[in-house]
């Protein structure tokens, strides 16, 4: 992560994790399989909260079969951080601020550089300390200045210990102050930035507020790791930081899907055929682009340049590649035919 490596796509578990969790636990099989789901969509890491010793051992024998890395999220107890470091975990999220008395952060620094796992520094505008907090109050600083000091505080404690493999995160609210804080971050140090838009809202508003902070930092080259934090599922966190990488670098190494909104032209119900091979398509792993048109007055004209594209034609399916039908289908063999022709250009 950081440097000339690929920005990576994560998300944060949005659940408790169970209680006892065992290798051989069905409980197990089930998170496994959903984290299987993420990574073929395209996440990189998942993060999960460690609210007490219960969480943090779960979470230690979650890690050991992951099959993608995770990463501790605490607060406060020095001594869960320690706990999971006898784990494989990836890296240990945490304000050195709220951990306490600076013989704790030791500890914790000691046992992650002997283990070598990085530290992640969260600053968050909702938490501020509190004579940060009053200088906004009393307009000696501003909040973004304000985020980057509180980071640079915490920054200092790990670099004091000689600790220096660590990821930095200044979230706040409204996209243009994350943009600013990153960037003002971005001028002084080198360290990784983690980037997202905290408490950004339900998936309309939420996507549209972090594409709004991310893409202009991105294209900075400013981002090591993004999340696009949203009141809504794991899934569409990871759906949502890629579309906005490809906004970034239209040279995916991924599929892209095109779609039209549907009006009243169409006889083919595009939402209905997307909900139900979105995340098939998403797991692509192929630098391919794939239209799912309402009608032919916006399928293969509209779409011409798609790889493989599916419209609806009256009481029929239109197949096309680049524009030109390959195929014609009843409206009920519609997924059938596409599995078909899908398969054809992936095995190409």
């Amino acid at each position: 992560m950081g440097g000339p490596w690929p920005v990576v796509v994560q998300t944060m578990w949005k659940d408790p994790l169970p209680k006892g969790l065992l290798a051989q636990d069905p409980r197990m099989d089930d998170i496994l399989s959903h984290i299987e789901t993420l990574k073929a969509l395209g996440c990189d890491i998942v993060r999960f909260a460690v609210p007490d010793e219960v969480s943090a051992r779960s979470l230690g024998e979650l890690s050991k079969a992951s099959p993608m890395p995770v990463v501790a999220d605490i607060h406060f107890d020095w001594r869960l951080a320690l706990l999971c470091l006898d784990f494989p975990i990836a890296k240990i999220r945490i304000n050195p601020g709220n951990i306490g008395e600076r013989w704790k952060v030791e500890e914790i620094v000691h046992k992650a550089k002997d283990k070598g796992v990085p530290i992640r520094i969260g600053v968050n505008a909702g938490s501020l300390p509190t004579d940060l907090r009053d200088s906004i109050k009393q307009g000696h600083i501003n909040e973004v200045e304000a985020a980057v000091v509180a980071a640079e505080r915490e920054i200092a404690v790990l670099e004091d210990l000689s600790f220096s493999n660590i990821v930095v995160s200044i979230k706040l609210n409204e996209p243009n102050k994350v943009v600013e804080a990153n960037r003002l971050f971005a001028s002084k140090y080198s360290y990784p930035l983690h980037l997202g838009v905290t408490e950004a809202g339900p998936l309309i508003s939420g996507v549209v507020r972090n594409t709004a902070a991310l893409v202009s930092l991105l294209k900075d080259g400013i981002g090591s790791t993004i999340r696009v934090s949203l009141s809504a599922p794991m899934e569409s966190e990871v759906i949502a930081a890629r579309e906005i990488l490809a906004c970034v670098d239209e040279n995916s190494a991924r599929a892209r899907i095109v779609s039209c909104p549907r009006c009243g032209r169409a006889s083919f119900d595009t939402h209905a055929f997307l909900a139900r091979w979105q995340d098939r398509l998403y797991s692509i792993e192929k630098p391919i682009s794939i239209a799912v048109m309402g009608c032919v007055v916006n399928g293969p004209g509209e779409a011409r340049s798609a790889d493989l594209g599916v419209t609806g034609a009256g009481n029929s399916v239109l197949i096309f590649r680049h524009g030109e039908i390959i195929r014609r289908a009843a409206l009920e063999d519609a997924d059938k035919v596409f599995a078909e022709a899908l398969e054809g250009i992936l095995t190409e």
